[in-house]
Formats: C-alpha cells, structure tokens, sequence
C-alpha cells in the first residue's frame, strides 16, 4: 500500500478537504500514475453531494485524469514509464460478458468499476478513488494514450466530456451532408459542437441565452438558434438529421424532437433529475427516435482521443489549483464556467 495525499468529503454535506487514501501497489499488469491534471465534471459534484443516489463516503472524485507513468507491473506491455497517459471513467469491467467482449465496458452485465465510488475488488471493498489525488493505480487495460500534439491539462476533460459527445456522434454516424442540432452550450454542448464540426457536420447550435450566440459561433456553430424564440424555432423544424442534446435541467424535449427530419434521431447526454415528458406525436408522425448515451467503452475512447489529436480539438479550459474546489463547485451550479474547470495537481503535492 502507499499512502497518498488526495481531497475528498466525508459525507453529503461536508466540503471537500485534503484527507489521506491508500493506493494498492502495482500488480502484474497494473500501471501507476502520477496525476498532473483532473477535470471537473458535474458528476463529481454530484455524487460528492449524494444527489445521485447513495455515495460511499469518504468521497474522492475524480475521473478526468492525465498523468505520467511511474511504475508498471512486470507483465505490463502497452505503456513504460514516462508515458502521458489518461485515466476516464472505468478502470474495471468484467472483461467475459457481451458488452465487456464488443469493447462495450460502460454498460457491462455486471456492473462497470467506475474510477471513483465503485466497490474496489483490489481493496476489500473499499470505495474506488478518483482522481483529486497524487497518484493513481489501474489495470493497463483501462489505460488510455494522449496525443502527443494536445495540450496535456486541456486534454484532461476529453476523458469525460469527449467522450461523452463523441460516442452518440459517432454511434449515429454523424458526417458531411448532414445538419446536427446541439442543445446547450456548456461543458458537453461546447464539446459536442467541436467534433460535430470536424466531422463534417452543419451544425446548428441551440441556447436560451442571447449572450450565448456569439459563443457558439466561436466554437465552431454554422448556425445559433435562440430556442426560446418561437419563430427562430421554425427556422430549422423538421430538418435535422441528428441532435444532441447535453441539458442537465428539466426542459420541452418535445421542441427539439421537432427540429428532426423523418428518421432522425435524438440522444440525450445530459441527466435531468426528472422525467422528460414526451408527445408521442413527436416520435411517431415522423419516424423519430429518442435515445441516450453514456460515455463510451475503452477502445472508442481511444479513438476518441486519437480523432482530437489529429484534429486538435479541445476544450476550453479554466485551470483552478485543488484548494479552490468547493468555490468551483458553487460556481458550478450557476453555469459559471468556459467550459470545463482543470485542477492542476501540482497544488495538492505542495499543500
């Protein structure tokens, strides 16, 4: 075991501070990391808080992770020590069920190992532990590379928020000669339209906020629809092939479904607390899917990260050190942030 420094909370209401964790020591086929940076995901500020159900406390987010490789275990044969290397969402699957064999972890029969809040087979049950630490230990094969030509502390949110968006795109074949619909320009929406647009895409961005358009438009937009305007609405209704739609809040899902062609289809990334009421005319007069998305599987998210290198994509950052994270958190809540919070680990080895 080695002790390591790490910020977590030790229950629902109590904010993050810095607190002691136990990493396992590297197994054959294990590789440990040396954490530089770790994005933010509203993930973590939810599970911290306990709004997703039950949490094991204490409580270490964490699942955007870029650090360097600093031991590898003997029969390790896909990364050495010195690689820049990206640990997202999933460190564990079962590796034997359907999913776990078509490179489908994140929906694994028996339940994915999430990097952090997961019951940890290597530590007698103890909860996973993500990335607001020093140091990281995970199997080779839940391992991903970056890019040489990426930015590494901006490329730590593409572990998450990449992947997020890329996946649906990907999965629905999203290309040139099609119109692609984004809802919400936030830390996926923001992603979203950056790879919609590399993959050849129109896209056509979707906000509520007037102070949003030009945002849009920087990040890549051909066209920025204010959604609340009725008659900006009918501009693009019935014509997109595909949208995405990254909105964590209750919103009219009914509006965008009416902006699909016949057969188009739209996958909903971002997690209302509540239901989504739908009109079943919406679906059924045009052919029209509504589905989701969660994250994507290990070799899709290499893909992923290999797509934005060579289009050098990634997000836009804000760099926080680890001491500022419960103000990240509240800032947060109110959307105040372009797009994606980066900690800089740096921080935590010094404090």
């Amino acid at each position: 075991m080695t002790n390591t420094k790490a910020f977590g909370n030790a229950a629902a209401d109590a904010p993050l501070k810095q607190i002691n964790i136990n990493r396992r020591n590297p197994t054959p086929h294990d590789v440990e990391i040396d954490i530089l940076y770790c994005g933010v995901c509203h993930s973590d500020l939810h599970t911290a808080r306990g709004e997703w159900g039950p949490t094991a406390y204490p409580c270490v987010p964490g699942h955007e992770i870029v650090g360097k490789v600093t031991r590898v275990g003997d029969h390790v044969k896909k990364f050495k020590v010195g690689d820049t290397v990206g640990v997202g969402c999933i460190v564990d699957s079962c590796r034997e069920c359907q999913y776990c064999q078509s490179d489908l972890e994140q929906f694994c029969e028996k339940g994915m190992t999430g990097t952090y809040g997961s019951p940890d087979k290597h530590m007698q049950g103890l909860p996973t532990y993500g990335g607001y630490s020093e140091r990281i230990v995970v199997d080779e094969n839940y391992v991903l590379r970056i890019p040489e030509n990426l930015d590494i502390a901006a490329a730590a949110p593409l572990l998450c928020a990449g992947i997020t968006t890329y996946s649906p795109l990907r999965h629905w074949k999203v290309g040139p000669g099609q119109k692609v619909g984004v809802v919400g320009i936030g830390g996926l929406g923001h992603m979203a339209i950056k790879i919609a647009k590399a993959m050849g895409a129109y896209v056509v961005a979707f906000t509520t906020s007037d102070s949003k358009f030009t945002e849009a438009k920087r990040l890549g937009a051909d066209d920025v629809i204010l959604s609340k305007d009725e008659t900006q609405m009918q501009k693009y209704a019935g014509q997109l092939h595909f949208m995405i739609d990254a909105v964590s809040a209750q919103h009219d899902i009914n509006a965008y479904l009416g902006q699909l062609r016949v057969d188009g289809s739209l996958a909903l990334v971002g997690a209302p607390s509540e239901p989504l009421p739908v009109a079943a005319f919406k679906l059924i007069m045009a052919r029209r899917s509504f589905a989701g998305s969660l994250i994507g599987g290990i070799l899709e998210t290499q893909e992923m990260l290999d797509f934005c290198g060579k289009h050098e994509i990634l997000p836009d950052i804000e760099m926080i050190n680890i001491q500022q994270i419960n103000e990240a958190y509240d800032r947060l809540m109110k959307g105040d942030v372009k797009y994606r919070f980066v900690i800089d680990m740096a921080s935590l080895k010094k404090s």
